[in-house]
This record gives structure tokens, C-alpha cells and sequence, in this order.
């Protein structure tokens, strides 16, 4: 039977209970009970809702305030810039209760604040975050707007005078203000039905506060700006604080791969956590939990356009600026006023292209509307400068009566506004230097699409409608629009060719790429990119109640540790009680990462070592063997001083009893000559890898990449992998990866086989071992592992043999215990040397034998 250890039986003390709040008329209580260590359900609280709600946490609430006679007023803000969130409901399930959580777009004094809340909650269902003047300007602006903002588009603060540094005050404030958010959310929230969906680079530190007071907690995070590469990211002093918040969600979404792809190299560069896709899913193993990774672009939503595009104001507002423009091709730019949006560089474009084509001159123009900025400081100032600069010139040197080459409209313009200027114009111009998403093309597609409305007051027919997009290469829907003319927006030049092929296509080619696009926006608006990340959500904590979960860290370091119901902490004391009760023991320890941690440099086994085998050898009852993937010759030398220890190299490919024993071969195939084909071909790895190498086995090769950069290591791997695998399918070896290596060795060779070769010997003996002890962290002793729960099942043990199969380290394994790390095993090591030789001091009298039975076991 398998040994079971009473040792780490997990509890959640540190669980808080919400506090009833009065104005908050659906509260509960949360007393934070979860399963015990037999895997059984929490009991929840009677008077907990059982009917899941979304909660929608973003920087701002979807509510337009303003005060009429000194008396507040709400609306929902449907035409806002951010009305993302509000949107996203169209995506959920009609019945589906949806909670906002954010700042209100208004300053309201204290004393009104508490009224404000309760009239949000009972007709809006929001719950705002009142942030006080002072924390605003240092959390948002300071923080989030001037340095992170920044940052995560690429921008470094290389000078004082080249955008802002961290400021730690700052940083201060983007917790405290993540805190709060954090608050409110524990006034609404039922933590056992609802799920959390937090949006933005805003909130990225409040993971980590609801993890901490709810281990469980269904948390998903989608970030709407891009994710930088870790070489920029790396430069964040809070980048581990940052990173962890993500990590302590349950899913975590990005608008495109490459952002996704910068992320999971941070988390392998920084945390060392490797990442696995699955059935089309990307997941990180994070203590236990996995964090899955998912890439969808933010749509936008097709009913409010069409609705707007509808309306006789819209059609009236095009038909004007059609006459306005009559004669001329318009291209149109919509930009916020930011330093990322290419403003200047459009226009210089525009500039470089009228010119090279005198043609061009009196026919082509560009609009462009510019929302106003999201902050403040010198840098939009710059900009703004720039951009008049760059217009004033232009305009000056190819304006003429009755014709600008550039126009500048100043925004906010409204929704009609915006629809009728995207209804005249030929082409949109989206030429960010750096921009998560922009849905700026996508609007621009939707407006094009044939209208009876705007088809009337254009004088259009019903038939089909083109478009043409140029967009830059590095914005987020740049993947997603295969029929734009893409360009790099440093490229001025490029930016004008672009230019000129969309006012000199053909009307059918236009047809075919507003088709195209056309297809790809109706079917991936915002519903479906909601309605596809909720259902992801749930998916990702649908195996929350199955595993036994406890929180460790301090701070925002903070993360939980989850494990199988069947998965514990191997107690020592357990363990050496069952040692002391037993009289036919095998012990198999795997050497490097299992008794030696990874990184230390000398990798010999240290006098403790040495002196815990020869203390386990000792015992006339024990077998214990290194069971190691090294070669026979480094094994010999560094256990010489352990003369009864059993060794197994190579895997099992050689085996020796002792020291003054002879080693022994697996009868396998004999003929190597596969490594005549292997060699090459690993060092042609090892010469294109940095920091690679190979080890020359007498039965295998071993391609090692732990010292290699992290990412292209295991890029070149899984290559290597690959390339071995398909030129020796016909050859009798086996190529399997492991932490940092790719192996290859004969067939019929593994750790499992040496478990079951030895356990043979014995019972021939007739010493069928009572207690098992087998101790690995690596791929292949999880051969080891699977092949003792196979002799349980077969009964090649006995019914009341003491197994314990342990993994060194917290992650999915075979074993039904666990150890931290080495330092754990070599401790637990020496509690069973330790107990070994008290059993063996020899009694001087009756008495001593007596007390020598009655030991107690060393701790």
C-alpha cells in the first residue's frame, strides 16, 4: 500500500471573512474553508449566492456624470473612448448579472460620495473607486501614463530629459490605488460563484491582493496595450512584483502573439518557468496552478456602428462633407494625440509623397482628427508642436486656394462625426509607431459596408462598397488585416509608396480587400471576443475545488502553491517511523538536482553526502542505490568512499552491487553505430547554440543547454529534437528531452528498469522489500516512479510495503510525495542515516537493548 503522510495537512487560517457592508445590499459571508487533505468539498456558506456574476474591473466606469441643479445624474457612457467594458456584456449571456468596478469620471466630494455609491449600485450595478486628486495624478498619471506607458511601447528613459523615470512614490500610489480597486471588490464579490476580469495594464498588481485574500478566487486579465520584449521589460525595478500579478491569474490574455510571446519569455528569463501547449491551449505551470495564455484580438461592436450609421444626422453630416471635398481623394487619420501614433511622421509621408507626384498635387489630401490626449506633460506638448509644425510646412508648400494637403481637425469629434468621415474617405492611414490594438480599421471597414442610409446621402447605388487601409506594421490588428498595405512607419518612404498604391488601385481590387476584412471584423467583434475569453475563463478554473491549495509569500510576492488531492510533503517523521518498523529496504536516489542542486558548480557529492550514504549502507537491511543518468567512470571516482553503496549509470545501462563488484551491461543491442550519425549533428546544434555541449556517454550522447540563452535554448532543443528523432526512426535508440538536455540512448535502457530489475533480485533472495524509497526531480525518473506504482497494481510488492515514490519540487508527477529541493532530501536523508545508526549501536545490557527498541525516531 502507499504510505500516507499526516504531515502537511493544509488549512487557510489567514482566510478573511468579508465584512457585511450596509449599502451593499448583496453581501456575504466567506469563512475561507477548503477541502481537508482527503480532497473532500469546503462547506459554503448558506447564505452565499449560488448564481456566478462577472465583475468587470477597468481604470474608469462606463458612467457619464454630471451634476444638473447641484443634484448628481448617471447615464451609461456608450460613446465614450473606453466603452470597451460595457460593450463586452453583448458577448455574456442576457441573464448573466454584470458588476463594474472602477473610477467614476467626476469628482465628488466626500460627503457625497457615500449617496453616489448607493445610487451607482442599485440602478447601474457599479461600484466606483474614489480616488482622491493627489493619488490620481501619481497613480495614473505619474505612474501608469508617464512611466509605465511609456515603457511597455517601447520607450526607455534613457535621459532626465527623454521621457520619466521611476519614482518609487509613484510606484506607491499604483498599489495603494490597486489596493483600493481590491476593496471594493471584496464588498461585492462571492468568491466561491463569481469570476473576476480585470482589464489593463492599470490593475496589473490586484491579482496578486484578491489571490492573497481568496485562494481561490476565478481571476482572468486581459492587457489592451502590448507587452514589450523582455530586454525593455527587464528594465522595470518592479518587473518581478509585475510579473507575479499576471502569474496569479487564472487566464491572461493578449491581443497578438507576439505580445503573448514577450511575455512567456519574461517569465522563463526571470522566473525560470517554462511554458507547454496543449490541444491548442498555452499554459504555464505556476507552483501547481496553471496559468493558461490566451491571444485574441478586441473586436468592436458592429450593432452600435450600424445603428449610428442609420441615423439621418450621420447620412446629412457625410453628405456635407462629401460637397465639402468634392473632387478631391481623402485619406483619413484618427489618432489620440500621442507621442506613439506617428502623427508627424503620417504627415511627412504625406509631404514625401505630393513631392515625388506632382500629379498628385490639388487631388489628394488627408484629414486628420485628433482626439484629445489621455495625460499631460511636456512630451504631448512636443508633440502637439511637432505635428502643427510638420502641417504648417506642408500646407505651405503645395497649399493653394480652395485646397489643403493636410487638415487638422481637433477633437473630441462625435460618433456621426467620425462615421461620416470615414463614409468619403478612400483610404484610412493607421501609422502608430507602437499600439496594442487600435480598432481604427476596423471601424473604418464597418462604415464602408454598403448603407442605405449613408448609400442615399452619398448618391451611392446598393451595390458594393471598397476600402483601402494602410497600417503599420506595429500595432495589434496589423495580423489580423491580410488585405492592408502594411508599412514601418520610420519609413517615410515606404509610408508614401503605401499611399500612392491606395489612391491608384483599381476599384475591383479595393472590392476584393474590403471583402476580405469585412469578413474577418463582422465575425470577430467584441461579442465573440467576450464571449470566447469568459468561456476560456471558466475553463481555466474548472479544476479549482480538486486540488489542495495554500497561499506562501509576503507582500506581492505573494502566490499559491495547489497540489492533487493524493500529492504531499514526505514528513520525516512519517518516513522514519516506517523505516524503523520495516526489514528488507531499497532506497533509490537519483543524484544531480535530487541530491545536488542544479546550479552549484562542483558538482562531487559533499562529506555530508557521503557520510548520510555510507550511514544508510551500513544497515545490513538496506539496498540503496545511485540511480543516475552519469557515466560509470564519474560515478566510481565520486562514491568511491562508499564502498557497499549500489551504483546504476547511464540510466541503467551499467549497473554494479558495490564497490568491489564488477558492472554489469544491459543486454541490449550492442552496435552503436548510431552515434556515428548522432555526433555530428549534435555539434553542428552545439556550434550554432552559445553555451551549449555535449557529453559522450558509453551508451548515449547528451546535448546540454542550461547554460545557453534561455528562449533560444529551448528553441534549438525542441529543433534538435525534432531533427534526431526523424533521422533515427529506423535505428534501436530513443531521443527524449529533459531539463536542459536532449538524450540520446539505446532502447530497453530507462530508470524504470533498474527499479524493476532490482526488485527482482531481491525477491530471488527472498527479500522482497517491505519499504520503498525512491527520490528524483527529472523526466527520467518518473520512468521510475510510473514503474512502482506498476508493481503495486500487479502486486510484485507486498500488500504492506511502505512505498514512497517523491519528486523534488512542486509539479504534476507520478510520485505521491514531494520534497522543496535538495536541501530537503539531503535533511530527510539524515534523519534515516541518523535513525540507522541508533538501531545499530550495539546494547551494553538488557536495559540499553530495551530503550535501544524505544527510540524515538530523529526529527
Amino acid at each position: 500500500m502507499l504510505s500516507r503522510s499526516c504531515f502537511n495537512v493544509l488549512n487557510l487560517d489567514d482566510c478573511c471573512s468579508v465584512t457585511d457592508m450596509a449599502r451593499i445590499p448583496r453581501m456575504m459571508n466567506f469563512p475561507g474553508i477548503i477541502e481537508d487533505f482527503n480532497g473532500q468539498e469546503g462547506v459554503k456558506n448558506e447564505t452565499t449566492s449560488s448564481v456566478s456574476r462577472r465583475i468587470i474591473v477597468a481604470n474608469q466606469l462606463p458612467v457619464k456624470a454630471y451634476k444638473d441643479d447641484e443634484k448628481w445624474c448617471f447615464e451609461w457612457d456608450k460613446f465614450a473612448l473606453d466603452t470597451l467594458i460595457l460593450q463586452l456584456k453583448d458577448g455574456l449571456s442576457s441573464d448573466l448579472e454584470i458588476i463594474y468596478v472602477g473610477c467614476l469620471k467626476a469628482d465628488v466630494e466626500l460627503n457625497d460620495q457615500e449617496e453616489v455609491a448607493n445610487y451607482l449600485w442599485e440602478n447601474f450595478k457599479c461600484v466606483p473607486t474614489f480616488l482622491s486628486l493627489d493619488l490620481i495624478n501619481k497613480y495614473y498619471h505619474g505612474f501608469c501614463k508617464h512611466y509605465l506607458w511609456p515603457l511597455f511601447h517601447y520607450m526607455l528613459p534613457v535621459t532626465p530629459s527623454h521621457g520619466v523615470r521611476f519614482d518609487r512614490s509613484n510606484w506607491l500610489a499604483y498599489v495603494s490605488a490597486n489596493k483600493i480597486f481590491a476593496d471594493k471588490v471584496y464588498e461585492v464579490i462571492n468568491p466561491d460563484e463569481d469570476y473576476v476580469w480585470i482589464q489593463d495594464y492599470h490593475l496589473m498588481v490586484l491579482p496578486t491582493m484578491l489571490r492573497k485574500k481568496y485562494i481561490r478566487i476565478k481571476v482572468g486579465f486581459f492587457l489592451h496595450s502590448p507587452f514589450p520584449s523582455s530586454e525593455i521589460y527587464r528594465t522595470l525595478p518592479v518587473r518581478d512584483e509585475i510579473l507575479k500579478g499576471f502569474l496569479n491569474c487564472d487566464l491572461v490574455g493578449f491581443q497578438t502573439f507576439d505580445y503573448a510571446r514577450h511575455f512567456l519569455s519574461c517569465c522563463s528569463r526571470m522566473l525560470g518557468l517554462d511554458y507547454q501547449s496543449k490541444r491548442g491551449y498555452i499554459g504555464i505551470d505556476y507552483f501547481g496552478r496553471t496559468v493558461t495564455i490566451k491571444i485574441l484580438p478586441v473586436g468592436i461592436h458592429m450593432g452600435q456602428l450600424q445603428n449610428v450609421m442609420s441615423l439621418s444626422d450621420t447620412g446629412k453630416k457625410a453628405k456635407e462633407l462629401k460637397e465639402k471635398y468634392a473632387g478631391k481623394i481623402v485619406m483619413l487619420g484618427i489618432d489620440d494625440m500621442d507621442m506613439f501614433k506617428g502623427i508627424g511622421l503620417k504627415f511627412l509621408a504625406m509631404g514625401h509623397l505630393l513631392d515625388q507626384t506632382p500629379s498628385l498635387r490639388g487631388r489628394v489630401m488627408l484629414v486628420q482628427i485628433t482626439n484629445p490626449p489621455r495625460s499631460r506633460g511636456n512630451d504631448i506638448r512636443e508633440v502637439e508642436e511637432e505635428v502643427k509644425k510638420i502641417a504648417s510646412e506642408i500646407n505651405r508648400r503645395h497649399g493653394k486656394p480652395g485646397y489643403q494637403p493636410i487638415v487638422c481637425v481637433s477633437g473630441p469629434v462625435s460618433t456621426q462625426d467620425k462615421l461620416a468621415h470615414y463614409a468619403i474617405s478612400e483610404c484610412v492611414v493607421v501609422n502608430a509607431v507602437r499600439d496594442g490594438m487600435n480598432l481604427v480599421p476596423y471601424e473604418y471597414t464597418v462604415s464602408r459596408q454598403s448603407s442605405s442610409n449613408l448609400n442615399k446621402a452619398l448618391g451611392l447605388d446598393s451595390g458594393r462598397r471598397n476600402s483601402v487601409i494602410i497600417v503599420s506594421e506595429f500595432i495589434g490588428c496589423s495580423p489580423s488585416l491580410s488585405g492592408a498595405i502594411r508599412v514601418n512607419p520610420w519609413d517615410i518612404e515606404s509610408v508614401s509608396n503605401g499611399m500612392f498604391s491606395a489612391v491608384t488601385m483599381s476599384d475591383s481590387e479595393k472590392e476584393l480587400r474590403h471583402e476580405k476584412h469585412y469578413k474577418y471584423v463582422s465575425s470577430h467583434d467584441v461579442a465573440y471576443w467576450a464571449r470566447s475569453f469568459d468561456q476560456d475563463l471558466k475553463r481555466a478554473c474548472a479544476e479549482h475545488h480538486h486540488k489542495r491549495c495554500w497561499g506562501i509569500g509576503l507582500g506581492l510576492g505573494f502566490r499559491v502553491v495547489a497540489l492533487g488531492p493524493n500529492f504531499r510533503k514526505l514528513s520525516v517523521e512519517h518516513i522514519v517511523s516506517a523505516y524503523n518498523r520495516t526489514n528488507n529496504r531499497l532506497i533509490l536516489l537519483d543524484y544531480d538536482g535530487t541530491m545536488l542542486p542544479e546550479d552549484k558548480v562542483d558538482k562531487a557529492p559533499s562529506e555530508e553526502v557521503i557520510s548520510i550514504l555510507n550511514g544508510l549502507c551500513s544497515d545490513p537491511k538496506n539496498v540503496v542505490f545511485i540511480v543516475s543518468g552519469r557515466g560509470r567512470d564519474t560515478l566510481s571516482k565520486w562514491f568511491s568512499p562508499c564502498p557497499n553503496l549500489g551504483l546504476s549509470a547511464e540510466h541503467g545501462y551499467f549497473t554494479r552491487w558495490s564497490k568491489d563488484s564488477d558492472w554489469e551491461s544491459r543486454p541490449v543491442a550492442a552496435d552503436l553505430e548510431w552515434k556515428k550519425m548522432v555526433l555530428p549533428i549534435m555539434e553542428t546544434y552545439t556550434e550554432a547554440t552559445d553555451g551549449s555541449s555535449i557529453e559522450q556517454k558509453e551508451s548515449a550522447l547528451v546535448w546540454h543547454h542550461l547554460e545557453a540563452d534561455p528562449d533560444f535554448g529551448i528553441w534549438q532543443a525542441k529543433e534538435l529534437l525534432d531533427h534526431l528523432e526523424s533521422v533515427l526512426a529506423n535505428e534501436p535508440v530513443v531521443v527524449k528531452r529533459g531539463q536542459h538536455i536532449v538524450e540520446v540512448k539505446p532502447q530497453d535502457v530507462s530508470k524504470g528498469l533498474v527499479f524493476q530489475n532490482l526488485l527482482a533480485s531481491m525477491r530471488s533472495r527472498g527479500k522482497s522489500p517491505d519499504f520503498v524509497l525512491c527520490i528524483g526531480d527529472d523526466r527520467s525518473d518518473e520512468d521510475m516512479f510510473e514503474s512502482i506504482v506498476s508493481s503495486l497494481d500487479n502486486n510484485s510488492l507486498p500488500d504492506k510495503a511502505e512505498v514512497f515514490a517523491c519528486t523534488v519540487g512542486q509539479k504534476p508527477s507520478m510520485a505521491k510525495y514531494y520534497l522543496d529541493d535538495p536541501v530537503e532530501v539531503v535533511r530527510m536523508l539524515k534523519g534515516l542515516s541518523a535513525a540507522t545508526v541508533k538501531v545499530q549501536l550495539p546494547p551494553k545490557s538488557p536495559v540499553h537493548q530495551a530503550s535501544a527498541k524505544a527510540i524515538t525516531p530523529y526529527v
